[in-house]
């Protein structure tokens, strides 16, 4: 008679980078959370970008509430998308944890110029890409008919 299935929780290999153990948990955010975080993490790693932003906010003009990061977010999401799809293919690993590592290689492979939060927010986007894309459509952005048009976005701008 074989065992029964064990399905208690298994531990990360202790040989998986911290940032594969950040991953797993952003795969678990909802689609708004991880276009917020696209959003934010933009901003975040561009010193340029932080500088402007605290002045505008400085000036109240800038919001940071979450409709606004998910704006920016998806604003993001669309303009690197087309470039990490054209990336390089990787075959499916089948783990969890090394489809975390190659969506993160072909992230940084395909954008240049990202920081850490980025790397992981958008491979966490390109992981979930169909949620994502589904969230963004049903999402109304200055892009799609939304009459918006915060600073937030204006500061996210290529």
């Amino acid at each position: 008679m074989s065992e029964p299935y064990d399905s208690r929780f298994t531990l990360p290999s202790i040989d998986d980078a911290p940032s594969t153990e950040s991953g797993v948990i952003l795969l678990g955010l909802d689609a708004e959370r991880l276009l917020a975080g696209v959003g934010l993490a933009r901003l975040a790693d561009e010193p340029a970008l932080v500088a402007l932003a605290v002045d505008q906010a400085r000036h109240e003009a800038l919001d940071l509430g979450l409709d606004a990061l998910v704006e920016a977010g998806i604003v993001r999401w669309r303009a690197v998308r087309p470039v990490i799809e054209a990336g390089p293919e990787m075959t499916a690993a089948g783990s969890l944890r090394r489809e975390w590592e190659h969506a993160t290689a072909r992230v940084t492979a395909t954008v240049t110029g990202l920081g850490p939060a980025s790397v992981a927010c958008l491979a966490a986007c390109w992981l979930r890409r169909d949620d994502v894309e589904e969230f963004a459509a049903r999402r109304r952005t200055p892009e799609n008919g939304s009459d918006t048009q915060d600073v937030l976005s204006r500061v996210f701008a290529d």
